[in-house]
């Protein structure tokens, strides 16, 4: 649950570093047929793109507005979380989650520092954010989605946490998961085998990376009626 006044919060998993599924047992999602790239911090130089104005053209095209509860997944040193928080407002609400440990709190540090009372912090599992039930108007993964080990089980755990009209943004550079992006077809294959739509979809300005927006139309699927997707 959310509450009405929340300050930095860290909420710490006992089973941060695990998956999904208990490590003795088989997963019934599908195999992932594309490798995954490391976590990587090539996108920490905040003044490069606020330069080719990424975060306003993100939520601009995300249509963020005051009073939403988002989620930064993958939020890294928080250059989204930290400029969605006087964007959605002091009614507004946003819980920034990353899995790596420091991560988290060099971001707490931050957000301690600016004072920005209306986010929270969550150490994530890599397959199961975690995230409140029915909470959600958006959910951000920027530049992260190819460092999710299998995307089927995170995008179905995911699912529960949106609103009935929320959505779901990814950013990405469109070339190999090897190479830190995510092809488009292989990005839209694996949303819509776990019961995703695309609405909109956009090349970002001066970038060789795309802006993406789901919805979650339909039942969710069993994990075992899951397709696999191929690069």
């Amino acid at each position: 649950m959310w509450t009405r006044a929340l300050p930095v919060l860290l909420l710490l998993p006992l089973a941060a570093c695990g998956g999904g599924a208990a490590n003795n047992q088989a997963s019934p999602f599908p195999e992932p047929h594309r490798p995954v790239a490391p976590i990587s911090s090539r996108y920490l130089n905040e003044d490069s793109r606020d330069r080719v104005g990424e975060f306003e053209t993100v939520s601009r095209l995300a249509e963020v507005r005051e009073r939403m509860f988002v989620a930064d997944i993958g939020a890294g040193g928080g250059y989204y979380t930290v400029r969605l928080s006087p964007l959605v407002g002091a009614k507004g609400r946003v819980l920034a989650e990353d899995i790596v440990p420091q991560t988290i709190q060099t971001l707490s540090q931050r957000i301690t520092r600016e004072r920005l009372d209306n986010v929270a912090i969550r150490l994530g599992q890599p397959n199961d954010p975690q995230l409140p039930g029915r909470s959600l108007d958006r959910i951000f993964m920027i530049h992260m989605y190819h460092e999710i080990a299998r995307p089927s089980e995170f995008l179905w755990n995911m699912r529960p946490s949106l609103k009935s009209d929320g959505r779901v943004i990814v950013v990405d550079a469109d070339r190999p998961t090897s190479q830190h992006g995510t092809p488009q077809r292989l990005l839209v294959c694996e949303f819509n085998a776990v019961g995703y739509t695309l609405t909109k979809f956009e090349r970002l300005p001066d970038s060789e990376s795309y802006f993406a927006q789901f919805e979650a139309r339909g039942p969710r699927p069993e994990p075992s009626a899951i397709p696999a997707c191929n690069p």
